[in-house]
C-alpha cells in the first residue's frame, strides 16, 4: 500500500511539474515576438505613418527626451509629431539586444539609432509591456547619443 502512495505521489508531480512547463513562456518565441515588435515600430518612422507609431505606445509611456520626460501618449505623441512630417525619415533604428522576463510581460529591446545618411548617431533602451490583447506596447524609451568611439565602429 505504501509504494503505492509514493507511485501516485511521484506521478501526480511529474504531471505537475510537466504541466507548469507547459504553461511557461516559450523564451526564444517572446523575444522574437519583441523584436518583430520593434522592428514594426521603426517602420512606422521609415513608412511615415504616425497614426501607427502612436498605437505602439502605451497610454501611461515615459519618453525621456530633453530635460524633463514626456509622460503619457498623448504628450510623447505631440513631441514626436514633428518627425514624421517630412518626406524622408529623420532618423531610424533596430534592435540588437532583446531581453524578455521569465514571466514573459516585461522585455527590454536596446540598439543602435542611424542618421538618414546610416552613421550611427545613439542608441535607444525601450521597455516593452504586454497588454492583455496579448500586443507589445512600450512602456519606457530613453535614447542616448553614440559616443566617439562607438560611432567608428
Amino acid at each position: 500500500m505504501r509504494t503505492a502512495k509514493y507511485l501516485v505521489i511521484g506521478c501526480l508531480g511529474l504531471f505537475l511539474a510537466g504541466n507548469a512547463a507547459a504553461q511557461e513562456p516559450d523564451a526564444a518565441r517572446l523575444i522574437q515576438q519583441v523584436e518583430n515588435t520593434e522592428r514594426a515600430f521603426a517602420a512606422t518612422m521609415a513608412d511615415r505613418d504616425f497614426d501607427a507609431f502612436t498605437r505602439f505606445l502605451s497610454d501611461e509611456a515615459i519618453f525621456f527626451s530633453g530635460e524633463k520626460p514626456l509622460t503619457g501618449k498623448q504628450q510623447i505623441a505631440d513631441a514626436w509629431k514633428p518627425f514624421f512630417r517630412d518626406p524622408a525619415a529623420p532618423f531610424s533604428w533596430e534592435p540588437k539586444t532583446v531581453v524578455v522576463l521569465e514571466s514573459g510581460t516585461l522585455a527590454l529591446s536596446s540598439g543602435p539609432v542611424f542618421d538618414p545618411g546610416g552613421t550611427h548617431v545613439g542608441t535607444f533602451n525601450s521597455i516593452w509591456r504586454l497588454a492583455p490583447d496579448g500586443q507589445w506596447r512600450i512602456i519606457f524609451d530613453k535614447g542616448s547619443d553614440v559616443c566617439q568611439e562607438q560611432a567608428q565602429e
